[in-house]
């Protein structure tokens, strides 16, 4: 009994021991940012959007908006609907380091934010694209989309990277 006791012990601990691993791994892996340039992670999130109801917007845009300079980062894709009735937006830059990801992100709840108090009361459609708003930091890129099509979005951005 005894032995089948250490032994029980020894398993016991590999098993954790890789478990441990294993979650660390997956984290490293969900947390991590990626090497890829902003132009190939740009296009491939670019050619998944509905471009019938957005259209491609400049920095002044993006100031206006989100009160974010495009010249500070690294790289800026904003799209947003042509139409001031519609919460369509996405967003994706990567920043020049990992503290302005920080800054973007509450620039971008700000916004979530700000839409929603215009649109509440007249605009349900709008209201209820921003509360299913995705949002993802990955490293130095932020990404953020309001539309129909934000879930798909999102999935080609992480797969992008």
């Amino acid at each position: 009994m005894s032995q089948w006791k250490k032994i029980t012990i020894r398993v016991m601990r590999y098993v954790t021991l890789l478990l441990i691993v294993g979650f660390v791994a997956l984290l490293l892996i969900y947390t991590s940012g990626s090497n890829r340039p902003f132009e190939k992670v740009e296009k491939s999130v670019e050619a998944s959007l509905d471009k019938e109801n957005m259209k491609r917007q400049d920095g002044t845009a993006l100031k206006r908006n989100f009160g974010l300079n495009a010249a500070d980062y690294d790289g800026v894709m904003y799209y947003s609907s042509e139409f001031s009735i519609s919460s369509e937006e996405v967003l994706l830059i990567k920043a020049k380091s990992e503290t302005q990801t920080a800054e973007i992100s509450s620039a971008i709840e700000e916004r979530i934010k700000t839409r929603m108090n215009d649109f509440e009361g007249y605009a349900p459609e709008s209201v209820q694209l921003l509360e299913d708003a995705k949002k993802s930091v990955r490293g130095k890129y932020v990404f953020f989309a309001a539309a129909p099509g934000a879930e798909k979005y999102l999935e080609i951005f992480n797969n992008s990277l």
